[in-house]
């Protein structure tokens, strides 16, 4: 920990679920009683953009009801007080790591605070419901969609990722399945480059194999442990 310098920390569903949001992929394969291929797909929003509209603004909504926990906090609490390079990539569509005031984030799959213009790319803070037809204030395209990486599309910030990566002297995954590609290879991608490597997780993943320690348990209680030892040195 001594050497360390530069820090990537990735995180999943794991670290919001403690605050009452839904892993992406529930029993059965289900998020929210929907099929992920209904509601995750480009050919999801072609069949049936009524439902996926509907789905993801239900989504949307419930950001109200639910707060950052203390994995949130204390990565804020990492952010605000590591002097060198430091960079947040996380899985999750919420805002629960700008809520709890991390500045350094990236969002690799979008973000439901967000609607994108599929006919010119443009992204805008969105908060509201967002019907299928909405008009693209820059192109005026009725094309407004879920700001959402579906399954098959390119996951947002890919070359500044790895750029992060190839810089970090520690890599962290918190709370993440280890199944879901690009996202799942960043570990070995760390590897390669000579980073250490750390897993906090609620039990093993897929990937736990490639991480150089793995802790099990709640992140709400073993991030702000592992960020006190961050600091502390």
């Amino acid at each position: 920990m001594a050497a360390i310098r530069n820090i990537v920390i990735l995180t999943g569903a794991g670290i919001s679920a403690e605050s009452g949001i839904a892993t992406f992929r529930g029993p059965g394969g289900l998020w929210e009683g929907h099929r992920v291929e209904d509601v995750c797909t480009p050919e999801a929003l072609a069949a049936d953009a009524e439902l996926v509209h509907r789905f993801y603004d239900a989504r949307r909504a419930a950001l109200a009801t639910v707060a950052p926990n203390a994995a949130h906090r204390a990565l804020a609490k990492l952010d605000a007080e590591w002097p060198d390079e430091l960079l947040v990539v996380t899985q999750n569509v919420d805002d629960l790591h700008e809520r709890a005031g991390t500045e350094r984030v990236l969002h690799m799959h979008g973000e439901l605070l967000s609607a994108l213009c599929a006919a010119c790319g443009e992204r805008v803070s969105w908060a509201d419901p967002l019907p299928p037809g909405s008009a693209c204030a820059s192109c005026g395209a009725a094309a407004l969609r879920p700001d959402i990486v579906f399954f098959g599309e390119m996951p947002y910030g890919m070359d500044a990722i790895e750029a992060a990566i190839a810089r970090a002297d520690l890599f962290v995954s918190i709370g993440t399945s280890g199944a879901v590609y690009p996202a799942a290879g960043f570990v070995r991608t760390a590897k390669a480059y000579g980073a250490a490597t750390l897993e906090i997780n609620l039990e093993r993943s897929a990937g736990s194999g490639w991480f150089d320690e793995s802790r099990f348990g709640l992140a709400g209680a073993l991030v702000p442990e592992w960020v006190e030892e961050v600091l502390s040195r």
